[in-house]
């Protein structure tokens, strides 16, 4: 694997080195922007902190990040895996059609916002701690699970705002979180986890978690009531 050192580096520069290599490691990484937009298959660790839209328009390669990231990871990703050993900023996973997010710690504001499956392609975004307010904003397709490890209120206010498709799952019981009239939640059953327990592995075998003892919940599963007004402001029928 090769090795680059980025400190002072911008991220066209940077990307330009990126470019035709099938595994490479980032050090020395400071907050530069679109760090692996549009990479296609290919390996990338970065070590340090990388700034907004790290992994934009993601085409198929596999990003790990060992420590934190800021704001809109995975931004309209395509395909592909975001791998972070640390928390996340907000808008992670805007607009994203394929491809899976996984972070050890929490998520800031609006993750999931307008994440869609498209095709043959479902999105995924695991959160191991919390997340924050306007979760799964006008989330129309794809799973979101939200694993709460770290304690504390998994989720934070108004989650769901304007969901019209997909899937989110909460680990808890969820009685104090309050949600809109247009999603149904209720105990997630054996069958409900069936869709989720697959990322849910991965995410144990990323970060070192005991699959078996995570998945013994309890679980929180929500989705789009089939009445919901949001569904025909997108949808055709």
């Amino acid at each position: 694997m090769d090795t680059i050192n980025i400190e002072g580096l911008g991220y066209r520069e940077i990307n330009e080195r990126l470019r035709g290599m099938s595994a490479c490691k980032l050090t020395g990484c400071r907050g530069q922007r679109f760090i692996g937009a549009g990479m296609g298959p290919g390996e990338l660790t970065i070590e340090g902190v990388p700034g907004n839209a790290l992994g934009a328009y993601l085409n198929g390669g596999r990003i790990t990040v060992l420590g934190n990231a800021q704001d809109a990871v995975g931004d309209t990703m395509n395909a592909g895996e975001i791998t972070v050993h640390g928390s996340i900023g907000d808008a992670a996973g805007y607009a994203m059609r394929g491809g899976r997010i996984m972070v050890k710690g929490d998520a800031g504001y609006r993750a999931g916002i307008h994440m869609k499956a498209y095709e043959d392609k479902v999105p995924v975004m695991v959160i191991g701690g919390r997340a924050g307010s306007f979760l799964g904003e006008y989330q129309a397709g794809g799973l979101i699970i939200v694993l709460a490890l770290t304690g504390g209120r998994p989720v934070g206010r108004f989650p769901c705002t304007g969901m019209h498709g997909g899937k989110m799952l909460i680990r808890g019981c969820c009685e104090d979180i309050i949600l809109p009239d247009q999603v149904t939640a209720g105990p997630a059953g054996h069958g409900d986890l069936e869709a989720f327990s697959e990322h849910i592995s991965a995410f144990c075998q990323a970060f070192g978690y005991d699959a078996d003892e995570i998945m013994k919940g309890p679980f929180t599963i929500i989705t789009p009531d089939s009445r919901n007004p949001y569904k025909q402001m997108y949808v055709m029928n």
